[in-house]
């Protein structure tokens, strides 16, 4: 260390330089024999390279020029590299860090530091901070993409589309009559009878040869699991009230669904499940949506059988009883479906509305999911995903626990700290959905593998896999709209939200003013055309209608044919108020904003620039990799006591992996009389160069960081330790 500092003393006093060079007599006394006179300047030196060493982050140049040990350390020196610098002791008692607490405080603060969470940050603290959370983010949202493309199946849409053209659009035999087509009672009987048990039940193959197999396989590839279901609900007489003028000519009525409503009474003198009510709890029933109400899970219901033989039968005895009258008011035909080739579940239900005014609405609903989670090699990976999932959003919530901790109410005030409570939220839902979805499917497959002759009701969990896919979506949309958050930093990735945010009250007083003008359109279709046209049959239907208008996706001849005055009247005032001057009043307000968020940008700076702070860090990881080769030649110099041929020198440094070019740029610099032999004086003047040019590169350190402000055109000027380092290796080739 004595003899570096001496070297640095001198460095600073006489200046020495290329231009001046010393003989190697004198360059060997300087280097070997440094003068007693000159330990005062080497203790002031050592001081001052002390404050250097503090100043460097990781001081790895100074492992070789310890005290006692010059330029001549051995290769075992050199091996053991720079991690083996005693760092600074944390354990302060002054600073209290050296407590279990204090340590755990600090690791938790490392690993959940943010922008939010960390005050009084510097711009390096802070590029570091959004750096790491950047990268983070990217990451968890790799994972959530990866998990959610991958839960759903391309073969999904086939595996729906093949059961839906079985069951829905296949025709009764000798008639075009189809699902879809189903108006009457009568029909209702002919389509189960027809298309819908010939499509539930494939005993034969397509020449006639039995299959031979209890079970049936639809398509020959889709297991029917269980036996099919149907289901009523009735409403009772005097379920509405009929006008005393008409009380003489019409004894029954029978209202609308509703719940309170439902028909209890046993139906005729039979017994059975068909005959007799059951409620939803006894049922374990789950609600259905339809389009005229919104059905319970209670009714009366029977299970079909295995065979197309025994479910005919029992059809028949249903429909010669006259099981559906003017009560029936909904008639649910539901059964599960497994295709083990992709591992998808098909869980289908037909339904039929009777509504009080006569004929019949037929609708159909179809839940391809993938229950069983882990069955490929590939699932097996995704679980590893999901694994990974939960860690993320461990960490998440808990990065969420400190930031409310820390701003209390005030968090709730930013549209991001909002949108992560919701990511957050969603995640640990979808987390225990899929907990129950794995238990609930395992049980339910065991009780039907114990006894067959059961419905499989998948529907419950099938509706809730639904949910659970569309929780999902939302909660991947929340997730990459969230990126804007931590790209914020960059001023042309904040200009959608500076914009929204700045026209934010032009907007709402626009808004208002467009909505009384669209709702009062809406009123005025609705009573127009809501007795004739579809597209305006309810209230929701005009709004969804209007809007499509705007759009352009409208059929104007059938307002046309319903009101042939009010219908263009209604049609081109609409187009002119809402399209010609509100829209585009609309357009107006985003457009003038935009342009003032970007005449404003352009005059910002960006908070820190990642391409200059990647630029070092990248700087810094090559700056030690270039320590390493300086290194590597104060071995190769050292093994050596006298001269070294170039031989020698190429095989060692050859070893090292050093390429050819190098290994001669180096030697040919210092081999003045080109004899291919470094002499003893022109390995010294090697040693004495490099030296020189390691104490240059750390005075340099110290002065950039002291006048980082400057504007003088020198190499190290705003330069960080790192950026010094490599700027003097480079003078060397390494």
């Amino acid at each position: 260390m004595k003899r570096f500092k001496k070297s640095k003393g001198k460095n600073e006093n006489n200046q020495t330089s290329e231009s001046e060079p010393q003989t190697s007599v004198d360059a060997e006394a300087e280097y070997e024999n440094p003068d007693a006179a000159d330990m005062p300047k080497m203790e002031s030196a050592s001081a001052h390279y002390e404050n250097i060493e503090n100043d460097l982050e990781k001081p790895v140049e100074n492992q070789e020029m310890k005290e006692g040990a010059g330029l001549h350390l051995g290769a075992a020196d050199y091996n053991r590299g720079y991690d083996d610098i005693p760092e600074k002791n944390d354990a302060d008692p002054k600073r209290g860090k050296g407590t279990c607490c204090g340590k755990f405080s600090r690791c938790i603060r490392r690993i959940w530091a943010t922008r939010l969470t960390e005050d009084n940050m510097d711009k390096d603290q802070y590029a570091k901070t959004t750096l790491r959370e950047l990268f983070t983010y990217i990451f968890f949202l790799v994972d959530l993409s990866v998990l959610t493309f991958c839960m759903t199946s391309d073969n999904a849409y086939h595996y729906t589309n093949a059961m839906t053209t079985l069951f829905v659009k296949k025709p009764v035999v000798g008639s075009f009559l189809t699902f879809h087509d189903i108006f009457t009672i009568d029909d209702f009987w002919k389509v189960m009878k027809g298309p819908v048990l010939n499509g539930l039940y494939w005993e034969k193959w397509y020449n006639d040869e039995l299959i031979g197999i209890n079970n049936s396989f639809i398509y020959y590839e889709n297991l029917l699991l269980g036996v099919p279901r149907i289901r009523q609900l009735k409403v009772h007489n005097a379920s509405c009230v009929v006008h005393t003028d008409f009380k003489d000519d019409i004894e029954s009525c029978y209202g609308p669904y509703a719940e309170g409503a439902e028909d209890h009474t046993t139906i005729g003198e039979q017994v059975g499940t068909a005959w007799k009510y059951l409620t939803s709890n006894e049922l374990n029933g789950s609600s259905h949506w339809g389009h005229m109400a919104t059905y319970s899970g209670a009714g009366y219901y029977v299970d079909l059988s295995h065979s197309s033989k025994n479910s005919m039968e029992i059809l028949n005895n249903l429909e010669s009883s006259k099981w559906l009258d003017r009560g029936t008011r909904v008639v649910f035909f539901d059964f599960s479906t497994y295709n083990a080739n992709v591992n998808l579940f098909c869980i289908m239900r037909l339904f039929v509305e009777f509504p009080a005014t006569g004929g019949a609405l037929p609708a159909f609903q179809v839940y391809t999911v993938k229950l069983l989670r882990y069955v490929t090699l590939f699932d097996y990976f995704l679980m590893g995903c999901e694994v990974l999932f939960c860690l993320f959003i461990f960490y998440y919530t808990v990065e969420e626990i400190l930031e409310l901790r820390k701003h209390k109410f005030n968090y709730f005030k930013g549209f991001w700290n909002i949108l992560d409570i919701i990511v957050v939220l969603l995640s640990l839902v979808a987390i225990i959905f899929n907990l129950y979805r794995t238990v609930s499917v395992d049980n339910l497959l065991q009780s039907l593998l114990k006894d067959p002759n059961l419905y499989a009701d998948f529907q419950f969990l099938a509706f809730w896999q639904t949910q659970y896919n569309n929780m999902v979506a939302v909660n991947v949309f929340s997730a990459w709209v969230k990126f804007f958050k931590y790209v914020s930093f960059n001023k042309t990735m904040t200009q959608l939200s500076s914009t929204l945010a700045r026209c934010a009250k032009d907007v709402c007083g626009f808004a208002v003013m467009f909505f009384i003008i669209f709702f009062a359109y809406a009123q005025l279709g609705y009573l127009i055309f809501g007795t004739q046209v579809k597209d305006f049959s309810t209230f929701g239907n005009c709004i969804f209608t209007q809007f499509r208008i705007i759009l352009g996706d409208f059929e104007f001849g059938a307002i046309e044919r319903a009101n042939r005055i009010m219908g263009p009247i209604y049609f081109s005032t609409y187009v002119f108020f809402v399209f010609f001057v509100l829209l585009n009043m609309f357009l107006a307000i985003i457009s003038d904003t935009y342009s003032a968020v970007k005449a404003d940008l352009a005059e910002q700076e960006d908070e820190f620039d990642i391409a200059h702070y990647l630029r070092r860090a990248y700087n810094k990881v090559a700056s030690k990799f270039k320590i390493k080769q300086y290194n590597d030649i104060q071995c190769t110099l050292d093994a050596s006591e006298e001269s070294m041929g170039y031989e020698e020198w190429h095989d060692r440094l050859k070893e090292l992996g050093y390429q050819e070019s190098k290994i001669y740029a180096i030697f040919n610099r210092f081999d003045v009389d080109e004899n291919k032999i470094l002499d003893k004086n022109e390995k010294l003047q090697m040693k004495i160069e490099l030296n020189r040019e390691m104490n240059e590169m750390n005075g340099l350190t110290t002065q950039a960081k002291e006048n980082k402000e400057d504007d003088e055109d020198d190499p190290t000027e705003d330069a960080s330790a790192e950026d010094v380092k490599l700027y003097v290796c480079s003078r060397w080739k390494l």
